[in-house]
Parts: structure tokens; C-alpha cells; sequence
């Protein structure tokens, strides 16, 4: 059970704290309301950009690490199409270097055109290294936008084009930042060595006075129901086929959402998993195998995807997952197996919340949820899953015409 306690400023800014003085430390995490799928579709990889841009130095301070480091500490951020995290983690005794940081970036973040040049560029070289320039790089580009027609989850967080982050303002930067980085937007949670009321002072003394700004509020266009499967077939220079199959699946706050990470787990997470024991080790089509899912907060995609071992075609790979799939619905889940995942499911948790900064930031997570007490809650909504859970959620997801289906061919 992970203790905390919550309060919130009167400008909004939701704050939470969880005390650990088993460690010398502590971590101040700042998560904002606002990733990939809040963005224009004329400008995307904003909330991506941002993540960099956030480091650039605000009017108080040019240089953020510098001074973190002074202090002892360390940093990093992610985004995602649903959020954006910051996070540190120093000396409790030093903290309130970390509520400086944080409070002047929120508050006067120096824009630049210098500085949108350098940021601009990281990115840009991020997107030809990883997407562009990469083996199997457009592979989740082209599948997202066969997935989604109307959702903004059919782009990447890093954009749907290099050409929308080269063409950025510093005037569209401006208005992005306005919109989605101010306390009424962002969590803050602040764990480790340190004491709520200490916390509490610091949060008034550093937030306190930053303007609340407006409440965004999303208004994102929800997909259609899937009326007929999506196939794509495509050929490029890559060492060998690859198979990538995805089916849309039910939101992060849906009760099914539960029975759906388990099916994955099931399927394909590990060397034990069905498909990997009879793909890759006993038919030995597959070189590797997975079944997974974004954990995406509004409806997502359970993915199968393997690279095949050469001379297997993509369509008797796809003819061999599908035969999984048939089993699974036919024969359903021992009770053994079921139990295993569900052991391994919490074994995950626990070990993830062994750190404090993963503390952190799933407190943070789960308050942008909408209750943090989901933390210590969610466990008992994977061990209520029953057998018949799986086998009607698996007869109503992997149904043919839910599926979107991409053949990657190696011109060798």
C-alpha cells in the first residue's frame, strides 16, 4: 500500500506527496497534461518538441542542469501521445532547488529563437535516425494510419512529418506553451525523505503565485467502430520480412482493460508465452514474437508483431498467429496459466514501485487518471479476470473485421 497525502493550490495545480525516509533522497515530478494527441494535425510533434525545449533555460535561469547538478541531481522527461513527464531526483536536504527549477520554467520559460534552432535540430536528427534513416523506422507510422482515421493516435510523438517540427514558430511555440504548461494542467508529486508540511510550504512558496491559466479541456475526435479489416503490403530494404498485426482494443479506464492486458501477457510477453513456444521455438517460423499494448488512455491497439525466420512468408506467419488466436478462443486458459499471469502482473507492480521514483510518477499517472488511489487499488481488477473473461474478450477483439494487418517484405 503506497501512503500519500493530496492537496491542491488555489491556481489549480494538483500537488501530491508520499514520505519514504528509508532513503536519502528525493524526487519532484512534474507531469503535464497534454501529449501527441493534443495536438494540431497541421503541426504535430509539438508536445515532443517541447519535452527538449523545456530544458532550454527559463529567464531566471539559462542553464537547468547546470544548476540541478550543483545540487546533486539528476534528470529526465518522456512524452507520450496522452502526457509529458518531468522528473528529478537529488539529496532531500537540497529539494528546494528542485522547486526553483520546476516553478521558473512553468512560470517564464525563455523562448529563443536560438534555442528553438537547437531543439529543432536534435529532433529533427532524432527523426531521421530512428524513423527515416532506420530499418523497419516507418513501420508503426504507416500502421498507425491505417488504424486510425479520426483519432489524433494515428501519428507518432515524434510527428506525423519532419516538415511540421522544421516549419515551427517561435509564435506556435508560444501558444502551445500557453495552452497546456500551467498549474491548472500539471501534477505535481513529490516523494521520498521529506515531510507533507515541508512540502506543502515549498509548493505555495514556488507555485503559489504562478498564474492558473486556462483548464484544458480536450476535445478529441473519438474513432468510428470498425466496420471491415485494413491490410497493407509493402516492400523496402530491410534484412528480413517482418509481420505486424494490431486490433483496437478498449481505453486505459474501461473495465476490460484489465482482461486485455492479460490476453497479451498470455499470448506473448516472455519465452514462455503461447506464441513464442509454439512460433519460435516449435515451428521455428518466428525469430521473435510479441503481443503487447500502449497502455493508451483512450482506446488503443493490441499488437502482434515477430520478425520471420527467412523463407516463411508473411501470409503463412499470419496463418500461424491466427491459429493461436482460434485456440485460444476455442480451448480458453487452464487455471494454472491464468494464475501465472496474474502472479507475474503483481510480482511487475511490486517491483516497479520498489523505486521511488517510479512511485513518483505513477502517483502522478494515476491522479491524471482521475484517482490516484488507483495505485493501490488496481491489483484486485486483475485477479477478479476470470477464464470466461478471456475467452469473450478475446472472441470480441480479435474478430477479423476489428484488424488492421501490415505485410513488411525484404526486397531480398
Amino acid at each position: 500500500m503506497i501512503q500519500f497525502s493530496r492537496f491542491v493550490l488555489p491556481n489549480g495545480l494538483r500537488v501530491l506527496v508520499h514520505e519514504d525516509s528509508a532513503t536519502p533522497m528525493a524526487v519532484v515530478n512534474v507531469l503535464y497534461d497534454v501529449g501527441a494527441r493534443d495536438e494540431d494535425p497541421e503541426r504535430t510533434g509539438f508536445a515532443h518538441l517541447f519535452e527538449h525545449l523545456m530544458f532550454g533555460g527559463s529567464i531566471n535561469i539559462p542553464e537547468y542542469d547546470d544548476e540541478l547538478q550543483k545540487a546533486g541531481g539528476e534528470n529526465n522527461a518522456y512524452t507520450t501521445n496522452d502526457l509529458t513527464n518531468y522528473y528529478c531526483q537529488l539529496p532531500s536536504a537540497n529539494i528546494e532547488t528542485a522547486f526553483w527549477l520546476e516553478s521558473d520554467r512553468m512560470l517564464s520559460l525563455a523562448f529563443s529563437k536560438k534555442s528553438l534552432e537547437v531543439q529543432r535540430k536534435v529532433v529533427c536528427e532524432e527523426f531521421k535516425e530512428h524513423y527515416i534513416n532506420r530499418p523497419y523506422g516507418d513501420i508503426w507510422f504507416k500502421m498507425r494510419e491505417m488504424a486510425y482515421e479520426q483519432h489524433p493516435y494515428k501519428w507518432m510523438t515524434i510527428g506525423k512529418e519532419l516538415k511540421h517540427v522544421e516549419d515551427a514558430t517561435l509564435e506556435d511555440v508560444k501558444n502551445f506553451f500557453r495552452k497546456h504548461y500551467n498549474p491548472a494542467n500539471a501534477i505535481l508529486v513529490v516523494a521520498g525523505n521529506i515531510v507533507t508540511e515541508q512540502v506543502y510550504e515549498l509548493a505555495v512558496k514556488w507555485f503559489g503565485d504562478i498564474p492558473a491559466g486556462e483548464k484544458y479541456n480536450r476535445s478529441v475526435p473519438q474513432e468510428p467502430e470498425q466496420q471491415a479489416a485494413r491490410r497493407m503490403d509493402i516492400t523496402a530494404d530491410v534484412p528480413v520480412d517482418a509481420f505486424l498485426k494490431t486490433w483496437h482494443m478498449p481505453s486505459r479506464m474501461d473495465s476490460r482493460y484489465y482482461t486485455v492486458d492479460l490476453i497479451t501477457d498470455i499470448m506473448g510477453s516472455g519465452a514462455s508465452s503461447r506464441l513464442y513456444q509454439s512460433l519460435v521455438k516449435e515451428q521455428q517460423l518466428f525469430t521473435n514474437i510479441d503481443c503487447y499494448h500502449f497502455g493508451s488512455t483512450d482506446a488503443g491497439l493490441l499488437c502482434i508483431d515477430g520478425k520471420l525466420v527467412k523463407g516463411v512468408t508473411p501470409e503463412a506467419a499470419e496463418a500461424a498467429v491466427q491459429q493461436q488466436i482460434d485456440k485460444l478462443i476455442a480451448e480458453g486458459v487452464t487455471t494454472a496459466e491464468l494464475e501465472k499471469v496474474k502472479n507475474k502482473t503483481e510480482s511487475t507492480m511490486a517491483f516497479e514501485d520498489m523505486s521511488v521514483m517510479n512511485r513518483a510518477a505513477s502517483l502522478a499517472y494515476y491522479e491524471l487518471l482521475g484517482d490516484a488511489q488507483l495505485m493501490n487499488t488496481e491489483l484486485e481488477k486483475y485477479y477478479a479476470v476470470t477464464a470466461d473473461d478471456i475467452v469473450r474478450e478475446s472472441k470480441r477483439i480479435f474478430e477479423e473485421k476489428n484488424s488492421h494487418t501490415l505485410y513488411y517484405r525484404s526486397k531480398g
